[in-house]
């Protein structure tokens, strides 16, 4: 299920209008999330931008105040398992749909970021580099990657010899090297390249 916000009044124009972000495509574990954000103009929040130009607590000061401000926000994932059988894009694109679906009220418009966008039931516009130029985006882009992040550092507790509360399962450098000395666990996306070709010399597949 989403995690979700809302204030339960209705709004005409710009405040039905939501943004849409994802966290993690990139990472060769930990699922993958997206955010869905309606903003409220007349609560507006200072410093919205992509929230990888952020610090880790202003991303973190930034995120309260979304889901204290928003009109309604949701956040929802898609899991390994749906990563690895549907391949990243397709469980971007859901996670992304969850997002928006977890949305009360519903948006008329959704902005999404990037040139690839979900099916869904209201009006879809996309907008490269959304995340640096629309503020519900930015929105969106900052509750992603906060959830992301607190999920992975909850992994670390899981899987402490990966180093997953440092770089969140980027492929960095100890990232990496602890792959070779570990092997895959099970929040291992198998159908990237590195983890597939190291889980079939270990015989983890």
């Amino acid at each position: 299920m989403p995690e979700r916000g809302s204030i339960l009044h209705d709004r005409a124009g710009p405040a039905r209008v939501c943004g849409v972000d994802e966290a993690g495509r990139g990472p060769l574990a930990g699922d993958v999330f997206a955010a869905a954000v309606i903003l409220d103009p007349a609560r507006p929040i200072e410093g919205l931008r992509d929230s990888k130009a952020l610090s880790e607590s202003r991303r973190e000061a930034l995120a309260a105040l979304i889901r204290d401000r928003s009109i309604a926000w949701s956040v929802a994932s898609a899991s390994v398992a749906e990563i690895d059988q549907i391949n990243i894009l397709q469980a971007t694109l859901l996670a992304m749909r969850r997002a928006v679906e977890g949305l009360n009220p519903s948006p008329a418009l959704a902005l999404v970021d990037g040139n690839r966008a979900p099916s869904l039931a209201c009006a879809v516009r996309t907008i490269v580099r959304g995340d640096a130029t629309e503020p519900a985006i930015s929105a969106a882009s900052i509750l992603a990657k906060t959830a992301r992040d607190h999920t992975m550092r909850a992994l670390h507790q899981r899987f402490p010899g990966y180093g997953f509360d440092q770089h969140k399962g980027y492929p960095s450098p100890l990232h990496l090297q602890r792959l070779r000395e570990l092997g895959p666990c099970a929040e291992h996306r198998r159908s990237f390249g590195p983890v597939r070709a190291l889980a079939s010399a270990l015989g983890r597949v």
